[in-house]
């Protein structure tokens, strides 16, 4: 018997997936709410999950911006 809770009883804890792919922050949560949504949150994990995609679209267009950018 397993203490975890049946909304992570899958073959890839989103935890072991996270950690072993070096995701930060914003891409670990996606990967948590997306995840677990059908059998915990329903709808209010996916609007988590856009909440942090939406944070880590907003993060990398402003590192993509402040890349400067030449002419030829």
């Amino acid at each position: 018997m397993s203490n975890t809770p049946e909304h992570y009883d899958m073959e890839i804890q989103p935890i072991t997936y996270i950690m072993a792919n070096g995701l930060g922050f914003c891409e670990g949560n996606i990967v948590k709410y997306v995840s677990r949504y059908k059998e915990k949150g329903g709808i209010e994990d996916l609007k988590k999950a856009r909440h942090y995609l939406d944070m880590l679209i907003e993060q990398e267009q402003k590192a993509y911006d402040a890349i400067p950018k030449w002419n030829a």
